[in-house]
């Protein structure tokens, strides 16, 4: 049976990236997958590299050992077949949980030799999903996604094959009226949600079950 980690990057627990990480995680459950789930602001306390270098040195070469919450987020992602990751746009970039994840699965995989450049990893197909309130349209001249296909990049180095999914112009929040927020219409993002959003889902689902049948 292959283990595929699900991990939402997300605070917001039932809304739309960690949604779009779960349906993924169903799509491929339907093809057999034993699913480990992890929400990242749930976790015992943790952060970023912290640049100690034990990964560089024997015993430990390519594996981050720092004992905190996210030490059995690595190792099971070590120990996985799949990744499927989830982050909410920022202010033009993936959240602060997701980054301090992304040093540690990165720094840890760097040997700082001319060759090879990287410890030899089993690679696994990763889906990188985003999720945010600017519609897609406005994703390439706002620089969101030269920003993804840096950590797609990264991901594909460091990781395994990666693809990426886009949710855009979701909801925020369930009522509009309680914000001052004159630059939303709120009917037409709930008409555009009502619309798309499933249809994001299906996506999501489509390529957990790929994963895992035909990893790319």
């Amino acid at each position: 049976m292959k283990k595929i980690v699900a991990i939402n990057a997300s605070p917001r627990i039932g809304w739309n990236t960690w949604s779009m990480v779960n349906e993924a995680a169903e799509g491929a459950e339907s093809e057999g997958a034993a699913i480990t789930h992890f929400d990242l602001y749930k976790l015992e306390k943790h952060g970023g590299c912290m640049s100690c270098f034990a990964c560089k040195r024997k015993p430990n070469e390519g594996k981050c050992i720092f004992p905190d919450g996210l030490a059995p987020v690595l190792q099971a992602i070590r120990e996985a077949d799949g990744l499927i990751i989830g982050s909410p746009n920022y202010l033009g970039d993936v959240t602060s949980e997701f980054h301090a994840l992304y040093e540690r699965l990165l720094f840890q995989s760097l040997t700082y030799q001319k060759d090879p450049h990287r410890y030899d990893f089993r690679k696994i197909p990763v889906l990188f999903i985003m999720t945010s309130n600017s519609p897609k349209e406005f994703y390439t001249p706002l620089g969101y996604r030269k920003m993804m296909k840096k950590y797609q990049g990264g991901f594909n180095e460091a990781v395994g094959n990666t693809k990426t999914l886009i949710a855009g112009n979701t909801l925020q929040v369930k009522d509009y009226s309680r914000f001052n927020w004159t630059i939303f219409d709120p009917q037409a993002k709930q008409e555009h949600h009502d619309k798309a959003f499933p249809e994001d889902l299906k996506k999501a689902f489509k390529l957990g079950a790929q994963m895992v049948k035909e990893a790319w």
